[in-house]
Protein backbone atom coordinates (compact mmCIF):
# COMPACT_ATOMS: atom_id res chain seq x y z
CA UNK A 1 0.00 0.00 0.00
CA UNK A 2 3.08 2.19 0.73
CA UNK A 3 3.87 1.74 -2.51
CA UNK A 4 0.21 2.80 -4.36
CA UNK A 5 0.35 5.94 -2.03
CA UNK A 6 3.77 7.13 -3.52
CA UNK A 7 2.58 6.16 -7.07
CA UNK A 8 -0.70 8.42 -6.66
CA UNK A 9 0.87 11.34 -4.94
CA UNK A 10 4.03 11.45 -7.92
CA UNK A 11 1.18 11.25 -10.24
CA UNK A 12 -0.42 14.26 -8.24
CA UNK A 13 3.14 16.46 -8.09
CA UNK A 14 3.38 16.01 -11.82
CA UNK A 15 -0.07 16.79 -13.08
CA UNK A 16 0.10 19.80 -10.65
CA UNK A 17 3.19 21.47 -12.56
CA UNK A 18 1.25 20.10 -16.04
CA UNK A 19 -1.40 22.18 -15.26
CA UNK A 20 0.53 25.52 -13.86
CA UNK A 21 2.44 25.14 -16.82
CA UNK A 22 -0.84 25.17 -19.30
CA UNK A 23 -3.01 27.60 -17.79
CA UNK A 24 -0.30 30.21 -17.77
CA UNK A 25 1.02 29.62 -21.70
CA UNK A 26 -3.17 28.97 -22.58
CA UNK A 27 -3.30 32.61 -21.39
CA UNK A 28 -0.35 33.68 -23.61
CA UNK A 29 -2.46 32.38 -26.45
CA UNK A 30 -5.47 34.40 -25.57
CA UNK A 31 -3.49 37.53 -25.56
CA UNK A 32 -1.35 36.50 -28.71
CA UNK A 33 -4.50 35.53 -30.60
CA UNK A 34 -6.18 39.17 -29.80
CA UNK A 35 -3.45 41.07 -30.64
CA UNK A 36 -2.76 38.81 -34.01
CA UNK A 37 -6.11 38.80 -34.74
CA UNK A 38 -5.71 34.91 -35.12
CA UNK A 39 -8.61 32.90 -35.03
CA UNK A 40 -5.99 30.03 -35.05
CA UNK A 41 -4.36 31.16 -32.15
CA UNK A 42 -7.24 31.60 -30.35
CA UNK A 43 -8.49 28.47 -31.10
CA UNK A 44 -5.64 26.53 -30.10
CA UNK A 45 -5.88 28.60 -26.69
CA UNK A 46 -9.73 27.38 -26.63
CA UNK A 47 -8.03 23.61 -27.01
CA UNK A 48 -5.57 24.44 -23.78
CA UNK A 49 -8.08 25.78 -21.77
CA UNK A 50 -9.86 22.22 -22.21
CA UNK A 51 -6.75 20.42 -21.36
CA UNK A 52 -6.56 22.88 -18.02
CA UNK A 53 -9.87 21.35 -17.04
CA UNK A 54 -8.71 18.33 -17.79
CA UNK A 55 -5.41 18.28 -16.02
CA UNK A 56 -7.95 19.56 -13.06
CA UNK A 57 -9.92 16.59 -13.33
CA UNK A 58 -6.96 14.42 -13.51
CA UNK A 59 -5.60 16.13 -10.51
CA UNK A 60 -8.08 15.89 -8.16
CA UNK A 61 -8.92 12.05 -9.21
CA UNK A 62 -5.03 11.99 -8.70
CA UNK A 63 -5.49 13.11 -5.03
CA UNK A 64 -8.58 11.19 -4.72
CA UNK A 65 -7.12 7.43 -5.68
CA UNK A 66 -4.60 8.26 -3.01
CA UNK A 67 -7.48 8.08 -0.20
CA UNK A 68 -7.59 5.25 2.43
CA UNK A 69 -9.96 2.71 1.48
CA UNK A 70 -13.16 3.05 4.06
CA UNK A 71 -15.78 1.00 5.65
CA UNK A 72 -18.07 1.74 2.62
CA UNK A 73 -15.18 2.18 -0.12
CA UNK A 74 -13.04 -1.16 0.67
CA UNK A 75 -11.06 -1.14 -2.07
CA UNK A 76 -10.47 2.68 -1.68
CA UNK A 77 -10.74 5.15 -4.91
CA UNK A 78 -8.29 3.45 -7.32
CA UNK A 79 -11.23 3.38 -10.09
CA UNK A 80 -11.69 8.01 -9.92
CA UNK A 81 -8.83 8.10 -11.96
CA UNK A 82 -10.58 5.76 -15.10
CA UNK A 83 -13.69 7.57 -14.34
CA UNK A 84 -11.59 10.61 -15.08
CA UNK A 85 -10.07 8.73 -18.06
CA UNK A 86 -13.15 7.66 -19.58
CA UNK A 87 -14.31 11.40 -19.13
CA UNK A 88 -11.09 12.60 -20.69
CA UNK A 89 -11.32 10.62 -23.85
CA UNK A 90 -15.04 12.15 -24.48
CA UNK A 91 -13.70 15.52 -23.98
CA UNK A 92 -11.14 15.02 -26.62
CA UNK A 93 -13.76 13.80 -29.41
CA UNK A 94 -15.48 16.92 -28.54
CA UNK A 95 -12.86 18.77 -28.97
CA UNK A 96 -11.79 16.95 -32.21
CA UNK A 97 -14.99 17.74 -33.80
CA UNK A 98 -15.14 21.17 -32.50
CA UNK A 99 -11.98 21.32 -34.65
CA UNK A 100 -13.41 19.96 -37.71
CA UNK A 101 -15.99 22.43 -37.56
CA UNK A 102 -14.10 25.40 -37.06
CA UNK A 103 -12.04 24.33 -39.92
CA UNK A 104 -15.06 24.27 -42.43
CA UNK A 105 -15.61 27.55 -41.03
CA UNK A 106 -11.96 28.71 -42.14
CA UNK A 107 -12.17 27.31 -45.72
CA UNK A 108 -15.30 29.91 -46.34
CA UNK A 109 -14.35 32.78 -44.60
CA UNK A 110 -10.61 33.18 -44.35
CA UNK A 111 -8.93 35.91 -41.98
CA UNK A 112 -6.16 38.28 -42.13
CA UNK A 113 -3.65 37.57 -39.57
CA UNK A 114 -0.40 38.82 -38.38
CA UNK A 115 1.65 35.84 -38.84
CA UNK A 116 5.29 36.91 -37.38
CA UNK A 117 3.06 37.55 -33.94
CA UNK A 118 1.13 34.50 -34.20
CA UNK A 119 4.20 32.02 -35.19
CA UNK A 120 6.18 33.94 -31.94
CA UNK A 121 3.24 32.50 -29.73
CA UNK A 122 2.87 29.26 -31.49
CA UNK A 123 6.70 28.81 -30.36
CA UNK A 124 6.72 29.22 -26.89
CA UNK A 125 2.98 27.30 -26.79
CA UNK A 126 4.87 24.35 -28.28
CA UNK A 127 8.05 24.92 -25.57
CA UNK A 128 5.33 24.55 -22.65
CA UNK A 129 3.59 21.88 -24.61
CA UNK A 130 7.17 19.80 -24.56
CA UNK A 131 7.82 20.63 -21.12
CA UNK A 132 4.10 19.63 -19.35
CA UNK A 133 4.85 15.88 -22.16
CA UNK A 134 7.85 15.72 -20.45
CA UNK A 135 6.68 16.16 -16.94
CA UNK A 136 3.73 13.57 -17.83
CA UNK A 137 5.82 10.76 -20.19
CA UNK A 138 6.63 8.23 -17.20
CA UNK A 139 3.33 8.55 -15.33
CA UNK A 140 1.29 8.02 -18.75
CA UNK A 141 2.98 4.79 -19.04
CA UNK A 142 1.91 3.32 -15.72
CA UNK A 143 -1.77 5.05 -15.20
CA UNK A 144 -4.44 5.45 -17.36
CA UNK A 145 -5.77 8.91 -15.58
CA UNK A 146 -2.06 10.57 -16.26
CA UNK A 147 -2.17 9.02 -20.00
CA UNK A 148 -5.54 11.02 -20.50
CA UNK A 149 -3.95 14.20 -19.28
CA UNK A 150 -0.84 13.41 -21.40
CA UNK A 151 -2.93 12.95 -24.68
CA UNK A 152 -4.50 16.07 -24.11
CA UNK A 153 -1.09 17.94 -24.34
CA UNK A 154 0.27 16.38 -27.12
CA UNK A 155 -3.10 17.18 -28.73
CA UNK A 156 -1.70 20.82 -27.78
CA UNK A 157 1.66 19.99 -29.04
CA UNK A 158 -0.01 18.44 -32.42
CA UNK A 159 -2.13 22.03 -32.70
CA UNK A 160 0.78 24.19 -32.40
CA UNK A 161 2.29 22.39 -34.90
CA UNK A 162 -0.05 23.30 -36.66
CA UNK A 163 -0.88 26.79 -35.88
CA UNK A 164 3.17 27.02 -36.60
CA UNK A 165 3.13 25.46 -39.92
CA UNK A 166 0.30 27.96 -40.93
CA UNK A 167 1.75 30.80 -39.96
CA UNK A 168 4.65 30.25 -42.09
CA UNK A 169 2.84 28.70 -44.76
CA UNK A 170 0.78 32.44 -44.77
CA UNK A 171 4.14 34.56 -43.98
CA UNK A 172 6.11 33.37 -47.08
CA UNK A 173 3.41 32.09 -49.02
CA UNK A 174 -0.07 34.05 -48.46
CA UNK A 175 -1.74 30.46 -48.38
CA UNK A 176 -4.69 31.24 -45.88
CA UNK A 177 -6.19 27.32 -46.59
CA UNK A 178 -2.99 26.24 -44.75
CA UNK A 179 -4.71 26.54 -41.68
CA UNK A 180 -7.92 24.49 -42.06
CA UNK A 181 -6.03 21.35 -43.84
CA UNK A 182 -3.88 21.34 -40.95
CA UNK A 183 -6.55 21.99 -38.21
CA UNK A 184 -8.25 18.75 -39.59
CA UNK A 185 -5.12 16.77 -39.78
CA UNK A 186 -4.91 17.78 -35.62
CA UNK A 187 -8.61 16.33 -35.29
CA UNK A 188 -8.22 12.93 -37.05
CA UNK A 189 -4.55 12.19 -34.89
CA UNK A 190 -6.52 13.40 -31.66
CA UNK A 191 -9.68 11.53 -32.48
CA UNK A 192 -7.21 8.23 -32.40
CA UNK A 193 -5.70 8.66 -29.37
CA UNK A 194 -9.42 9.68 -27.96
CA UNK A 195 -10.52 6.23 -29.11
CA UNK A 196 -7.67 4.32 -27.22
CA UNK A 197 -8.45 6.00 -24.10
CA UNK A 198 -12.16 5.51 -23.86
CA UNK A 199 -11.67 1.65 -25.44
CA UNK A 200 -8.99 1.25 -22.48
CA UNK A 201 -11.71 2.82 -19.56
CA UNK A 202 -14.46 1.02 -20.56
CA UNK A 203 -12.69 -2.01 -20.59
CA UNK A 204 -11.46 -1.58 -17.15
CA UNK A 205 -14.75 -0.62 -15.43
CA UNK A 206 -16.28 -3.39 -17.64
CA UNK A 207 -14.26 -5.46 -15.18
CA UNK A 208 -12.44 -7.49 -18.51
CA UNK A 209 -9.56 -9.84 -17.81
CA UNK A 210 -6.68 -7.10 -18.56
CA UNK A 211 -4.82 -7.65 -22.19
CA UNK A 212 -1.20 -8.99 -20.44
CA UNK A 213 -3.41 -11.83 -18.80
CA UNK A 214 -4.88 -15.09 -20.93
CA UNK A 215 -7.59 -16.63 -18.14
CA UNK A 216 -6.71 -20.31 -19.09
CA UNK A 217 -2.79 -19.74 -18.55
CA UNK A 218 -3.70 -18.19 -15.15
CA UNK A 219 -6.10 -21.65 -14.31
CA UNK A 220 -3.04 -24.18 -15.98
CA UNK A 221 -0.15 -21.93 -13.29
CA UNK A 222 -3.08 -21.92 -10.03
CA UNK A 223 -3.99 -26.09 -10.90
CA UNK A 224 0.43 -26.60 -10.98
CA UNK A 225 0.77 -25.82 -7.56
CA UNK A 226 1.31 -28.52 -5.41
CA UNK A 227 -1.58 -29.13 -3.27
CA UNK A 228 -3.96 -27.78 -5.81
CA UNK A 229 -6.68 -30.20 -7.59
CA UNK A 230 -8.40 -27.88 -9.52
CA UNK A 231 -9.27 -24.59 -10.32
CA UNK A 232 -12.84 -23.18 -11.18
CA UNK A 233 -14.96 -20.08 -10.80
CA UNK A 234 -11.86 -17.96 -11.99
CA UNK A 235 -12.02 -14.12 -11.95
CA UNK A 236 -9.46 -11.43 -13.12
CA UNK A 237 -10.30 -8.00 -13.32
CA UNK A 238 -8.22 -4.44 -13.29
CA UNK A 239 -9.04 -2.16 -9.85
CA UNK A 240 -6.67 0.46 -11.43
CA UNK A 241 -4.42 1.26 -13.79
CA UNK A 242 -1.30 -1.51 -12.92
CA UNK A 243 -3.59 -2.99 -9.86
CA UNK A 244 -4.88 -5.94 -10.93
CA UNK A 245 -7.49 -8.57 -8.72
CA UNK A 246 -8.44 -12.41 -8.88
CA UNK A 247 -11.14 -14.57 -7.06
CA UNK A 248 -11.92 -18.43 -7.43
CA UNK A 249 -12.51 -21.63 -5.70
CA UNK A 250 -9.45 -23.69 -5.56
CA UNK A 251 -10.35 -27.47 -4.89
CA UNK A 252 -7.85 -29.41 -2.70
CA UNK A 253 -7.75 -32.42 -1.10
CA UNK A 254 -9.43 -33.19 2.19
CA UNK A 255 -7.43 -31.51 5.10
CA UNK A 256 -7.05 -29.47 8.22
CA UNK A 257 -7.23 -25.93 7.42
CA UNK A 258 -3.98 -24.74 9.16
CA UNK A 259 -2.38 -27.63 6.40
CA UNK A 260 -4.19 -25.26 3.95
CA UNK A 261 -1.52 -22.23 4.37
CA UNK A 262 1.02 -23.05 2.18
CA UNK A 263 -0.78 -23.81 -0.39
CA UNK A 264 -2.57 -20.29 -0.09
CA UNK A 265 1.06 -18.98 0.36
CA UNK A 266 2.46 -20.26 -3.34
CA UNK A 267 -0.79 -19.28 -5.03
CA UNK A 268 -0.54 -15.48 -4.36
CA UNK A 269 3.42 -15.81 -4.90
CA UNK A 270 2.78 -17.21 -8.28
CA UNK A 271 0.24 -15.25 -8.92
CA UNK A 272 2.22 -11.84 -8.16
CA UNK A 273 5.48 -13.10 -10.07
CA UNK A 274 3.91 -13.97 -12.87
CA UNK A 275 0.72 -12.35 -13.37
CA UNK A 276 1.38 -9.21 -11.04
CA UNK A 277 -1.87 -9.87 -9.85
CA UNK A 278 -1.58 -8.16 -6.06
CA UNK A 279 -5.38 -8.82 -4.74
CA UNK A 280 -6.17 -11.96 -4.30
CA UNK A 281 -9.48 -13.85 -2.83
CA UNK A 282 -9.56 -17.59 -2.90
CA UNK A 283 -11.85 -19.62 -1.57
CA UNK A 284 -10.82 -23.01 -0.56
CA UNK A 285 -13.12 -26.32 -1.17
CA UNK A 286 -12.94 -30.41 -0.99
CA UNK A 287 -15.35 -29.97 -3.65
CA UNK A 288 -16.44 -28.14 -6.20
CA UNK A 289 -20.15 -26.07 -5.60
CA UNK A 290 -22.80 -28.52 -7.09
CA UNK A 291 -23.85 -27.49 -10.04
CA UNK A 292 -21.80 -24.79 -10.96
CA UNK A 293 -23.91 -22.75 -8.71
CA UNK A 294 -20.98 -20.36 -7.24
CA UNK A 295 -20.47 -18.69 -10.83
CA UNK A 296 -21.94 -15.44 -10.90
CA UNK A 297 -22.78 -16.86 -14.75
CA UNK A 298 -24.95 -19.17 -13.24
CA UNK A 299 -27.11 -17.30 -10.83
CA UNK A 300 -30.04 -16.93 -12.67
CA UNK A 301 -30.32 -20.77 -13.44
CA UNK A 302 -28.47 -21.26 -16.49
CA UNK A 303 -24.55 -22.31 -16.97
CA UNK A 304 -22.66 -23.11 -19.62
CA UNK A 305 -22.38 -26.98 -21.03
Amino acid sequence: MEHEHHHHGGSARMLGYALAITAAFALVEVVGGVLSGSLALLSDAGHMFTDVLALALSLGAAVVAGRQATEKHTFGFMRAEILVALLNGIALVGISFLVLREAVVRFSHPQEVDADLMLMVAVAGTAANLLGMALLSRGSKENLNVRGAFLHMMGDLLSSFGVIAAALLIRFFGWQAADPLISIAIAVIILIGAYRLISQSVTILLEAVPEHIRLKEVEETMSSVDGVVKVHDLHVWTLSSGVYALSGHVVVEDRRVSDCSPVLRDLEKVLEERFRITHTTIQLECGECPGQGCSIGNRNGKHDE
